[in-house]
This record gives structure tokens, C-alpha cells and sequence, in this order.
């Protein structure tokens, strides 16, 4: 039995798991708040609970993988750029901090390699995998493999334009991004501050409400487009959609799916694939622990 220790750190919660890379199955789980901006104190809540999840084994582990927002050096062994959270990340060398190998890898990127390992793209080569919760991340699988692309940027769907006139720019200054145009940190904008949540929206658009109704539609209509470009560009075998908004279920993916028949191309009848992420809140960890098995 192979083993190996996954922290997800996030900017709310870190979350580690005790997986056996072997037959996927996770043997520990912890949860612990991130305490981002408090004297850098999650530096110290990551290894309490690898030192945890290391006394929960009973042998040694093959390392630590560690999922995070930003973008990883070449070498995935630090954060190279992570601007505006999480002061002290960039550039913070893990392997020598908790003295053992530990692999470091973009969270959205994490989330996928679950999914290719262990999940919903088990028995696919080419995938791309989209996060929407926050804002939008991604992840690309090229041949069975994580391509993380020139200054490990590849996948970050969510920062291509859906509205290039607009005005409103987003955080990488991309006007009209898809983040901006599904993302939660946004909704409060898109529905002239009616809701403040993405939850709230949806279940006003399952009321009918006019308004909940205009500005999801137009969210859905532009993910459709944005999935069917870049099914033109990438031709995956399969989509897998993730976070915390695919909770919409069946508001999101009936409309979504609508929408696909009426833009995606599909020459001699080829259809791409859709699915809802196979792992929950906890892909991150699972991820960046499975990829010390590449």
C-alpha cells in the first residue's frame, strides 16, 4: 500500500487527506480554518495537520502534494505568483519548511488530476475541467497528462473574454471575462445587488422571477459559448465542470446543455461530453496527494 498526504490551502480552510494512491481511497480527512493574515499562522495550521495525517499512517508516506491558488514555479516546488492573498506564499520553498518532497501544484489544477486519476475522467486522454465557484479556474489533460503550459498557466478558463466591449475588467484586466460573467464574486454586480449569492440566485430563477431569470440564462448562455470555443480550440473528449455553482444541478446543466446544441460544433454527429465533477470539496487535496504517483 502506497500512501500520501494532500493539503488543499485555501484562503478560508485548509484541508488535508490521507490517500492511498493505490486504490484511491482517502483513510483521513482534517479540516482546519486557513487564519489568512494572522502572522502568516497558516504556515504553521499546514504542518499540524501533515504532522496529524502522518500519525493517522501506519508507514511512511511517499510525500506531500500541496494545492494552492497562484501559479506554480517550473519546478512545482513553490507558488511563484500570488498576488493579494495569502502574504508570504510566493516564492515559499514547503520541501524545506516540512523537511520531505512535497509537490506543489495550482488548486484548480489539483482538482483535475483528481478527476483524471480517480474520478469522472478515469478512462479519458483529453479533458478540460472548469471550477466555478469564486471566480473560474480550470485545468487541461493533453494525452493522459496535466498541461500546465509556459509560466504554469494553462487551463485558467475563466480569465477569457466573453464580452470583449465590456468595460469592466477583471482581475488579470480581461474585459468581459467568463469569470466575471458566472462567477460568485460577481453576482451581487450582474443582478443590480438584488442577490448577493449565487444560492440566492438560482432559487429565485426556479421561482421565475424575471429578473433571477434574465441574468442566469445570460450567465448559462455565456458558458455554452465559452465551453463550445473551447471545444473548437482543445477538441476534448470530455468537460468536467466543478465547484460550488454545479450545486444548481439540473438549473445549470438543463439550460447549459440547451445551449451547447444551438453553438457547439459537431461535425459527423461528434457531441463533447459534460459531466458534473466526480470528487466534492475535498478534489484539491485528493489531487495534489495523487500526483505523487506521476
Amino acid at each position: 500500500m502506497n500512501l500520501a498526504i494532500g493539503i488543499d490551502l485555501g484562503g478560508t480552510r485548509i484541508k488535508g487527506v490521507l490517500l492511498n494512491t493505490d486504490t484511491g481511497e482517502v483513510l483521513q480527512k482534517r479540516m482546519v480554518p486557513t487564519n489568512d493574515g494572522i502572522d502568516n499562522d497558516w504556515k504553521s495550521v499546514v504542518t499540524r495537520v501533515v504532522t496529524q495525517l502522518k500519525a493517522d499512517a501506519a508507514q511512511p508516506v511517499l510525500g506531500v502534494g500541496l494545492a494552492a491558488p497562484g501559479l506554480p514555479n517550473a519546478q512545482n516546488s513553490a507558488i511563484a505568483c500570488m498576488p493579494g492573498r495569502l502574504q508570504g506564499l510566493e516564492g515559499f520553498d514547503w520541501s524545506a519548511w516540512l523537511r520531505e518532497p512535497v509537490y506543489v501544484i495550482n488548486d484548480a489544477h489539483a482538482a483535475l488530476m483528481a478527476e483524471a486519476r480517480l474520478g469522472a475522467a478515469r478512462n479519458f486522454s483529453h479533458v478540460l475541467m472548469l471550477t466555478l465557484g469564486t471566480g473560474v479556474g480550470g485545468g487541461l489533460l493533453i494525452g493522459g497528462q496535466l498541461y500546465q503550459g509556459f509560466f504554469q498557466m494553462a487551463g485558467h478558463a475563466g480569465h477569457i473574454s466573453v464580452e470583449a466591449d465590456n468595460e469592466q475588467m477583471d482581475i488579470t484586466n480581461m474585459p468581459g471575462s467568463l469569470e466575471d460573467a458566472i462567477g460568485n464574486v460577481t453576482v451581487g454586480r450582474r443582478s443590480y445587488g438584488r442577490y448577493p449569492t449565487t444560492q440566492a440566485l438560482v432559487d429565485a430563477y426556479r421561482q421565475g422571477e424575471p429578473l433571477a431569470t434574465l441574468v442566469w440564462l445570460t450567465s448559462i448562455r455565456r458558458l455554452a459559448v465559452s465551453l463550445a470555443s473551447m471545444a473548437n480550440l482543445l477538441s476534448p473528449e470530455l468537460i468536467i465542470l466543478g465547484g460550488g455553482i454545479i450545486q444548481a444541478a439540473d438549473a445549470l446543466f438543463g439550460p447549459l446543455q440547451t445551449f451547447l446544441d444551438v453553438f457547439e460544433w459537431r461535425p459527423a454527429g461528434k457531441k463533447t461530453l459534460v459531466c458534473k465533477a466526480y470528487f466534492d470539496e475535498w478534489a484539491g487535496a485528493i489531487g495534489a496527494a495523487a500526483c505523487l504517483t506521476r
